[in-house]
C-alpha cells in the first residue's frame, strides 16, 4: 500500500499521529487528515516535510 503515516513535531521529536492517511486537506489554519477507512483528523498545523519515499507526512503544530 501506498499510504503515508502523519507525524507530529512535539518537542523536536516526530510523535505518529495519524496511520493509513489516504487524503489530505489543507484550509487556512488547519490541516484534514483522511485514512483508507474515512476516519479523519482535524489539526491546526501545517506541512514541514513530505518524505514521499518514506511515506510520512510530517506536520508542525500552529498555535493560535
Amino acid at each position: 500500500m501506498c499510504e503515508a503515516h502523519a507525524f507530529l513535531i512535539k518537542g523536536g521529536q516526530e510523535e505518529k499521529v495519524f496511520e493509513n492517511v489516504d487524503r489530505v486537506e489543507i484550509n487556512e489554519q488547519e490541516i484534514m487528515l483522511e485514512d483508507i477507512f474515512g476516519r479523519r483528523l482535524i489539526l491546526n498545523a501545517r506541512i514541514k516535510e513530505l518524505a514521499l519515499v518514506d511515506h510520512k507526512i510530517i506536520l508542525e503544530e500552529i498555535n493560535i
